[in-house]
């Protein structure tokens, strides 16, 4: 469960977040806003790249606020991000097991479990010496979900994960998504564009505009919401 309390984040004269409360407590839930609606700052936030001016944090009941990302990470807060981290001169697997040099397992052969069962779960390992260099842009966003499930994850923060992909990719998309809270019990938050990938995934959604709480609430009845379509210019109706 992820919990937020008073949160303002201020940089200069300009409020990303300004007095955020909220309680998200459900297995996969969607954050979406028009473009400088303090998304990614809020993810920032949470992964300790951002110190907020005001308010607190807590995952799972643990105060976050005032932690160094790389005690967040130990903690099992993991995050993707909109410009992949996948480096081209090693392997898929190599990828992988770089994020697993950090994690502390009970054996060697534990180790080896976890990240051949992560890059199996995304469906990539017919591509595991495959080069990142030789990745599409859908394999290189799926392998950047792998390394997020390494280590015993609590919360797996995904920043655009279906930029580029087509339809039948967001299908499979979809589905390693749906899947991650029975994977490894960690709950997922997911900022995407993409309204289908978020109202087939999210069972419950936030909205952001200018740092502030517009609506939250099941998916499909946020998405339906007047004040909702109106801030993102769109209609939603045949959702």
């Amino acid at each position: 469960m992820i919990e937020i309390n008073d949160l303002c984040v201020q940089f200069g004269g300009v409020k990303p977040i300004d007095g955020l409360t909220v309680n998200l407590t459900k297995p996969v839930v969607g954050l979406i806003g028009p473009n400088g609606a303090g998304k990614t700052t809020l993810l920032n936030v949470l992964s300790g790249f951002v110190e907020p001016r005001r308010g607190w944090v807590k995952v799972n009941g643990k105060m976050m606020t005032g932690l160094p990302a790389h005690q967040r990470a130990s903690m099992g807060l993991r995050r993707t991000f909109q410009t992949d981290q996948i480096a081209d001169d090693l392997t898929l697997l190599e990828n992988v097991q770089a994020i697993s040099d950090h994690v502390k397992f009970a054996s060697r052969a534990d180790e080896t479990k976890a990240i051949l069962g992560a890059i199996d779960f995304v469906g990539l390992s017919h591509r595991i010496h495959r080069r990142g260099s030789d990745l599409s842009t859908e394999e290189r966003h799926l392998a950047e979900i792998a390394k997020a499930l390494i280590g015993n994850p609590e919360l797996v923060m995904l920043d655009e994960p279906g930029a580029g992909m087509s339809e039948t990719e967001s299908e499979h998309l979809q589905k390693v998504i749906k899947g991650i809270p029975g994977y490894c019990k960690a709950q997922v938050f997911l900022i995407d564009h993409d309204v289908e990938l978020i109202s087939a995934c999210c069972l419950e959604t936030m909205v952001l505009d200018f740092g502030k709480l517009l609506a939250l609430g099941p998916t499909l009845e946020v998405l339906k919401k007047p004040e909702v379509q109106q801030a993102y210019l769109g209609n939603f109706d045949d959702l």
